[in-house]
């Protein structure tokens, strides 16, 4: 069952979603939303991996705007006119509010509430469209702690800028890439730049593009499910966090 939560941080407190396994707990994980924000269909994929017998925690990453019922969108995005209004309504001001600063302020709170749920335990981290962005910086802020990190359907991965997500890859976690196709935010160009990246670091990786798979494909609340994409990242997520958690 996921229960809600409130995380203090620098900032304010932050609404997570919690769920935890029947039996022992084998490790947490770290559950970064997309850009949609926390919902229904983010509680129903925290509980299924807590399934898994990890401790899950999802954090409302824009908190600083405003609680996840008052952000969250009021018509069917199953609906691609939908979908594309609330993208249209303040999406990239509330992307652009999340700075890497902010995120460095945040992540160690949202660890240390994990830690109370997997006390002394190996983390992985998730992400999906803008929380790839995050899982990547997880890593990279709390290395002693995640050693696993999912992005599936991530966007703006690479970027010119000097704090680009793939300057962020630290050797010490293993990754699993799942990337959409023929999404302007995540290129073929951009994926051959973060291998590159994968490489430098001398992490153990996986960075691939699911064909066919639209940008958003994990999430069955809107008009960009995939249901084989989202099976595929299902099962490469699953395998990734018993590698590198159960041991």
């Amino acid at each position: 069952m996921v229960e809600q939560i409130e995380i203090t941080t620098p900032d304010g407190t932050a609404e997570a979603y919690v769920a935890r396994p029947d039996g022992d707990v084998r490790g947490g994980v770290l559950f970064w939303m997309d850009a949609i924000g926390l919902r229904p269909r983010i509680a129903d994929m925290v509980e299924e991996i807590a399934g898994w017998g990890y401790a899950v925690l999802a954090p409302n990453a824009f908190y600083r705007d405003g609680r996840a019922a008052d952000l969250a969108p009021k018509g069917d995005l199953r609906e691609p006119e939908a979908r594309e209004a609330f993208f249209a309504s303040g999406i990239t001001e509330r992307l652009n509010n999340l700075t890497p600063e902010r995120v460095a302020a945040d992540v160690p709170c949202y660890g240390k509430a994990l830690d109370a749920y997997a006390p002394g335990l190996k983390f992985g981290t998730t992400g999906y469209c803008m929380g790839a962005r995050l899982a990547i910086r997880t890593a990279a802020l709390i290395p002693d702690r995640v050693v696993a990190v999912g992005g599936f359907h991530g966007g703006g991965l690479v970027t010119d800028e000097p704090t680009s997500p793939h300057t962020a890859i630290v050797p010490g976690a293993e990754y699993v890439f799942g990337h959409a196709d023929n999404d302007a935010s995540m290129t073929p160009e951009h994926v051959a730049v973060l291998g590159k990246a994968l490489d430098a670091a001398g992490a153990t990786y996986t960075n691939e593009i699911y064909p066919d798979a639209p940008h958003g494909y994990s999430m069955s609340d809107t008009s960009m499910w995939h249901e084989p994409s989202f099976l595929r990242q299902r099962a490469e997520l699953k395998a990734l966090l018993e590698r590198r958690l159960i041991r």
